[in-house]
């Protein structure tokens, strides 16, 4: 294994980590999920996640990608005190778990994606469906094929030429893409019904229900938990301390958020359209709005163009973590390890890619397929158990402890965690999140 690679600018770090939380969390499945849980209620109690465990978590999750200078696999075993480092293997391997299965739909999704903004570049955007194109086997194995192609080809170069330089210029991209289409989407007649449906709190709306999807999408969208932070952390110089750096990718991933939120809702109470459409919302929903649009064409190669952006940050930053994973269990040089790794997406994601056709599977209640399976592996359980752990982890003399933790979060220029903090990591982080999660398992619709 050679020596371990550098990102080359702060700009490129923050981009990079923002890039792997930016995706279709905030911009396919945020807008869904706030549709079908009150609209603004849902906002409001996300936020709130954000704030008290996902900023937690993702300080802990840098700083010991940081210190540890490996990746999420060996982490928690490099850093755990001496006598205690077999203990925490397994936590390493719920990491890779977490990360196979989040890019075993992910990739597929991404897919659709790049099939919607295909259609729309070449007029075609009145000739399909949402049904109809994931029930179609061979649409869904081309574009699962192309984005695996373009996220291990990118990654197949070094850092800084290939994942670093390719995902700063995808998200300023994005940003100003999504920024043009808000102003549009203020423009529309249906505008401030929508804007009030969706940052107006309607706090009789707010349920137990609410509160976990509000979790369970805060660590999605920040894909905190499994190591998806902790790969950028490993690239990290000491210059920077990580609590100022956490609140910068929180803030950008949350402005990505709310934009497309401002972009969808007043579209959708313009045209009259269901804003609970749930996880079409992004595709069938938003096909129609451009479809009775003047220049909807172009508007919607606009759209889709700004959330393939999006979705490819994120798969990169996937894929990157379980290269990184894999080349440290093989000792695989880059080339060699994307060829491997990519072959290996291909195959796992297309259970999902072919799991409304011909690999048909109802793990849970009527409706639910493949998507739903992976999605409940790492949203419901890897996540918020990956970040008790990280809890724990870091404020616990059993694993690396609180005064290593606080040493290297805070070493060199920026915000720092204060001592007086330790009871939020240590006790507040862990029993919410815990709290939380058990709630949602028992009130789980199994079927």
């Amino acid at each position: 294994m050679e020596k371990r690679e550098r990102l080359g600018s702060r700009l490129g770090f923050i981009m990079l980590s923002a890039g792997c939380a930016i995706g279709c969390g905030n911009v396919w499945k945020f807008p869904w999920m706030c549709g079908q849980n009150g609209g603004g209620s849902f906002v409001l109690i996300y936020i709130l996640c954000l704030l008290v465990l996902g900023l937690p978590t993702m300080i802990m999750e840098l700083t010991v990608g940081r210190a540890a200078q490996t990746s999420p696999l060996y982490m928690y075993e490099k850093l755990a005190r001496s006598g205690k480092k077999k203990k925490w293997k397994a936590c390493g391997i719920l990491c890779l778990i977490g990360n196979i299965a989040l890019i075993a739909f992910y990739s597929v999704v991404t897919g659709w994606i790049i099939y919607y903004f295909v259609k729309f570049l070449t007029g075609q955007n009145r000739e399909f469906g949402f049904e109809a194109m994931i029930a179609d086997p061979a649409v869904n194995v081309v574009y699962l094929l192309v984005t695996v192609v373009i996220a291990y080809v990118i990654l197949s170069f070094h850092l800084q030429g290939g994942l670093e330089r390719i995902t700063k210029y995808m998200m300023l991209a994005l940003i100003v893409l999504m920024l043009v289409l808000a102003v549009h989407s203020l423009m529309l007649k249906g505008a401030a019904e929508g804007l009030s449906f969706y940052l107006v709190p309607d706090f009789s709306r707010i349920t137990g229900a609410t509160v976990v999807s509000a979790m369970n999408q805060a660590f999605f969208t920040l894909s905190a938990g499994m190591g998806g932070m902790a790969i950028f952390g490993s690239y990290l110089e000491k210059d920077r301390s990580l609590m100022g750096e956490s609140i910068n990718i929180i803030a950008l991933d949350t402005l990505v958020a709310v934009i497309a939120g401002v972009i969808m809702f007043p579209a959708c109470y313009t045209y009259g359209l269901e804003v609970n459409a749930g996880p079409s919302l992004l595709f069938d929903t938003m096909a129609s709005v451009f479809n009775n649009m003047s220049g909807g064409r172009w508007w919607g190669t606009l759209f889709f163009l700004f959330m393939v952006f999006a979705a490819m940050s994120t798969v990169l930053g996937v894929c990157e973590n379980i290269l990184a994973m894999i080349r440290e269990l093989t000792g695989w040089s880059r080339p060699k390890g994307c060829l491997v790794c990519g072959i290996g997406t291909f195959l796992i994601a297309l259970t999902t890619a072919l799991g409304y056709s011909v690999f048909r599977f109802q793990p849970f209640a009527e409706g639910t397929a493949w998507l739903d399976f992976w999605d409940f592996i790492v949203s419901t359980n890897v996540m918020p158990i990956g970040a008790l752990i990280l809890a724990l982890f870091c404020s616990n003399k059993l694993g690396w402890g609180w005064e290593n933790f606080l040493s290297e979060a805070n070493a060199g220029e920026g915000m720092k965690v204060k001592g007086w903090m330790k009871p939020v990591f240590r006790y507040f982080v862990p029993v919410v999140i815990l709290f939380i999660y058990i709630y949602g398992m028992i009130n789980f619709q199994w079927k």
